[in-house]
């Protein structure tokens, strides 16, 4: 009974496999038979069943260390000098030292905090240096209807200049991959007023997408950091002259998170957001406790947390805890001033008269050993020290296009 049971079972299967193979034949030629059909009537584009939509789940960090190892990252810097004794090493420490086959490209206007940047030369790899007088840019009509100077200390003028030095990012990027002959597979654009109290984690890598900080989207999306792959950042990285095309698209009266944001979408680069260790180091003066939309806070640098591109200076006492949630309750809801899921336990300074009296040695205590020892070397620094270090950056760069090393480090020095 028992073997005649099996006997059943065996004919049962083999009937079913065949019936699959045939069945699996008839499918296969019907989906090849759509497939050419589809090609033809569409001018052999790609059917739209065949499409990947925009709106597929998104993917994951890369998984493997060693991936990320053999990637070609570059890092670009942009903006002006002015706290780079504070933020230079952090980014040093955090970033270019973290990720050893990272290139570094930088791209700031020179100004008396200049002489500041020679702290780089303890970068590990440097491809472009350009340090530049800046030159007024024209505002169209153009720029008026799609940008609003609302927060912007210098107008639409200021939007502009910060959009022209991130695109600059772009012509240094490339020039380097022509002469080098390879193509990075990571961009990494960030500021080089950002202060990290913590390293770029290996998970803010997501393949086709661009990721950008969780917090201060202003109505948009946070354009203080980005990272994404070649396509997603020359997307990005065109804050300049992708405005025409804004301006066709309809948009009007936007913020630098709104017009970003309104780039991203336009051209269909997906982003996702996460908590990042790092704040932009603030000399404003700014009320506190801050109302409503026109004033941001400003975080205390000692905050343990990621604070995703807070403004952020050292301030002894810090306004902590209830103190710290009844001034964010304040803040209109949709401010997305803070990502309150990251854990991060806010503290705040009072700004409203800068930076005080004595903030060096509040930075040095929470900043640690390294951080704090190039805070003071750039204090003793003088302009034999400075041009050495700058000769030491040159010598390392692939790329060197800055005025007189000698006037940098005199425009800043000769006036402490």
């Amino acid at each position: 009974m028992e073997k005649r049971g099996w006997k059943k079972l065996m004919h049962f299967m083999r009937s079913i496999t065949y019936l699959d193979w045939r069945f699996l034949l008839i499918v296969s030629s019907s989906l090849s038979l759509l497939i050419f059909f589809s090609f033809f009537i569409n001018g052999f584009s790609t059917p739209a069943f065949l499409e990947i939509s925009s709106f597929s789940p998104p993917k994951s960090p890369l998984k493997s260390n060693d991936e990320l190892d053999r990637s070609r990252i570059a890092v670009c810097l942009v903006g002006g000098a002015r706290r780079f004794e504070v933020t230079g090493p952090s980014i040093v420490e955090r970033i270019l030292k973290e990720y050893p086959n990272s290139d570094l490209f930088l791209n700031s206007p020179v100004d008396r905090n200049s002489y500041k940047l020679s702290l780089l030369k303890r970068a590990p790899r440097i491809a472009a240096i350009r340090i530049f007088e800046p030159q007024p840019i024209p505002e169209t009509q153009i720029h008026r209807r799609v940008l609003n100077p609302f927060g912007s200390p210098n107008g639409i003028q200021g939007l502009l200049q910060y959009f022209n030095l991130v695109e600059g990012c772009i012509s240094l990027i490339q020039h380097h991959e022509t002469r080098s002959n390879f193509t990075y597979d990571w961009i990494i654009r960030t500021r080089v007023d950002g202060y990290w109290s913590g390293t770029l984690d290996r998970g803010s890598f997501i393949k086709g997408h661009d990721l950008v900080p969780a917090a201060c989207t202003w109505g948009g999306v946070n354009d203080r950091l980005g990272i994404g792959n070649w396509n997603t950042s020359i997307i990005a990285l065109s804050r300049l002259s992708l405005i025409p095309k804004l301006d066709l698209a309809g948009f009007r009266h936007l913020g630098s998170e709104g017009a970003f944001k309104a780039q991203l979408t336009t051209h269909h680069v997906r982003y996702r957001t996460r908590s990042q260790p790092f704040c932009i180091a603030s000399d404003r003066k700014l009320p506190f406790p801050p109302r409503g939309w026109a004033v941001e806070p400003v975080a205390a640098m000692s905050t343990r947390g990621p604070l995703s591109g807070f403004k952020c200076m050292p301030c002894e006492t810090p306004c902590a805890g209830p103190c710290a949630d009844r001034v964010m309750s304040t803040l209109p809801k949709d401010s997305s001033w803070s990502d309150s899921e990251n854990g991060t336990a806010l503290e705040l300074c009072d700004a409203h008269d800068g930076w005080k009296a004595g903030w060096e040695h509040v930075f040095d205590r929470y900043a640690g050993t390294e951080l704090a020892e190039g805070r003071r070397r750039v204090s003793k620094l003088n302009v034999t020290e400075c041009v050495k270090d700058f000769e030491a950056m040159r010598r390392k760069a692939a790329h060197w296009e800055t005025p007189s090393i000698t006037d940098i480090c005199k425009l800043g020095l000769d006036t402490k």
